[in-house]
């Protein structure tokens, strides 16, 4: 049994993300499509003995050769030690583990870059720790680390409701997207806690993405399915996203924001100069990150 892995965390783009109510305990329903995407985090695990659980931020090694790399540290019980420490203590194991992350997605984007990390640890120190839990069991920890991290657990893209915690996983056809994260982030705290927040949307169904020809036609943003609910809402808190929306908009694109934001994304055509024309992006909002994506065909873990 290896005692070393190294893994990829891939970040994730909600096409559409509707508040439909909410619960008496405060936790607010919703119904979306989360798709996977090129744009990951890497994790190397080095399995100890003595039961310590440590994370060491990489940045100097990366920062010159990976200009995706992020740079700036994270808290100290972030959710990669939260998920490792919750896995410990729920299989009983006495082994520990030092991992070594190299953060590229970046946070407050929402893109699931932290959510993300916690569900590769659970899978990956599954097999490291030679350790495995019921799905039932392995889903209720990774349930009380955050509302997205089931979803990455599925090892695909899904439609989501619920609380995040009812997930049908779904075939998506390929296609590339140009995601923007201005250089202002925004808490998900801030979003669901600001006055005026949609709450009421009608409830959608698959029936209805498939009609409205969104996956026949291989383009999975559409117009007149879906929004984004919190979109409206993040605006007034962070003008950048509607800077970076116009700028798309000159691009003869069509953006959205994913999650709880600040990042935004539009879908290219099959034909899109994008692909081959870096100089499209010089005139870009200062201080955003951009990047052109593919969505996954599964997870990079999955069958793990």
């Amino acid at each position: 049994m290896q005692a070393i892995y190294d893994v990829l965390a891939p970040a994730k783009l909600n096409l559409f993300l509707h508040i439909t109510g909410r619960r008496p305990d405060g936790y607010h329903l919703m119904q979306s499509v989360f798709m996977l995407i090129d744009w990951c985090d890497t994790l190397h695990f080095e399995r100890r003995s003595d039961g310590h659980i440590s994370r060491t931020d990489v940045f100097d090694s990366v920062r010159s050769s990976n200009k995706d790399a992020v740079d700036e540290p994270l808290p100290a019980d972030d959710l990669c030690v939260r998920a490792a420490k919750a896995l410990q203590r729920a299989c009983g194991t006495s082994y520990g583990v030092d991992i070594r992350l190299e953060k590229r997605i970046p946070s407050q984007a929402g893109m699931g870059g932290g959510s993300t990390d916690a569900a590769s640890c659970l899978l990956a120190l599954q097999r490291l720790w030679n350790v495995r839990l019921p799905d039932a069991e392995l889903l209720t920890v990774a349930a009380r680390l955050g509302a997205d991290v089931p979803f990455f657990l599925s090892r695909g893209h899904a439609w989501v409701e619920g609380i995040g915690d009812r997930i049908r996983t779904i075939e998506l056809p390929s296609a590339d997207f140009l995601v923007v994260k201005p250089a202002a982030g925004l808490s998900t705290k801030a979003i669901f806690e600001a006055h005026g927040l949609k709450k009421d949307s009608e409830t959608a169904t698959m029936a209805g993405l498939i009609v409205e020809d969104v996956l026949h036609d291989q383009m999975l943003m559409s117009s007149t399915f879906g929004r984004n609910d919190l979109q409206s809402t993040a605006l007034n808190l962070c003008p950048e996203i509607s800077q970076s929306l116009d700028w798309l908009v000159t691009k003869n694109l069509q953006g959205r924001m994913t999650g709880s934001g600040s990042a935004v994304f539009a879908q290219l055509p099959a034909d899109s100069h994008f692909l081959s024309c870096s100089t499209e992006l010089s005139d870009a909002p200062v201080g955003c990150t951009i990047r052109l994506c593919s969505n996954l065909k599964s997870h990079p873990l999955i069958g793990w």
